[in-house]
């Protein structure tokens, strides 16, 4: 019972919720990472451990149900604790970085590398001199939507135990 009443409530919120023209965005959204202006994104004061980082972000596209975007950051030298609040994919396109997770592994990005961070965690980032980055965003599901997409996943897959 308590299933289909949460079930029943995202359907009407969902129903509820406004749609967006498929007219009002481009079908493709390209550019050069050059070509994307970036402006001033300082980086949260209590963060910063060492130096005087200064980083900028410019936005690529965002998805039409908000859920997801893409953007183009960089940021000098310096070293700064960092919340993912979204879960986020990067494509390191210049220099380096080298990045600590919460649980103490260590890993330098450099140039062409690939890295995710879960939505929700902290790293430290030590930027040695310059850092640019493609960062592809996606919001996390709350907890009950994302329940019921594994157990759908679960059930498609036949994996009973995974539940």
């Amino acid at each position: 019972m308590p299933l289909k009443l949460m079930v029943a409530g995202m359907a009407a919120v969902m129903l509820a919720a406004p749609r967006r023209q498929s007219d009002e965005a481009p079908p493709v959204v390209a550019a050069s990472g050059d070509q994307v202006e970036l402006n001033l994104s300082p980086i949260n004061p209590d963060w910063i451990i060492d130096g005087a980082p200064v980083a900028r972000v410019g936005q690529h596209s965002t998805s039409a149900d908000e859920a997801s975007s893409t953007a183009v950051w960089d940021c000098t030298a310096g070293a700064f604790r960092w919340f993912f609040s979204w879960d986020e994919t990067v494509v390191i396109q210049e220099g380096e970085v080298h990045v600590t997770g919460a649980d103490g592994s260590t890993r330098i990005l450099k140039a062409g590398d690939i890295a995710y961070f879960r939505g929700g965690t902290w790293a430290t980032w030590r930027v040695d001199s310059y850092v640019r980055k493609i960062a592809f965003l996606r919001k996390p599901f709350p907890e009950p939507l994302a329940i019921l997409y594994r157990m759908r996943n679960a059930l498609r897959s036949g994996k009973y135990w995974a539940l």
